[in-house]
């Protein structure tokens, strides 16, 4: 399924797959959102599917945000698990 960003009030909604075919657009999009926005709020109520490629995305746009002193928002079904992959991956 093709990926759709749609914003609304600061927050990006998220509709589709993050996966290999689409994390390097997604990748894109939000890492020039960061270079220009001061945070980063992130809907995936509408995600039907997130694989490790996906994972290894949002790690990497976490990653950036912290350092740059961004804030970095994901909510919506599933953020749970995300939180706690990040919390896991750089406890480690």
């Amino acid at each position: 399924m093709a990926l759709k960003i749609t914003e609304l009030n600061g927050t990006f909604l998220i509709e589709g797959s993050i996966n290999s075919t689409t994390a390097i657009n997604f990748k894109n999009h939000f890492e020039t959102i960061l270079d220009i926005d001061k945070r980063l709020t992130i809907d995936i109520d509408n995600v039907t599917e997130i694989d490790t490629t996906g994972m290894e995305t949002l790690r990497e746009l976490y990653s950036k945000a912290i350092q740059h002193n961004r804030p970095f928002y994901i909510v919506g079904t599933g953020c749970k698990e995300i939180y706690d992959d990040f919390l896991h991956t750089y406890a480690a």
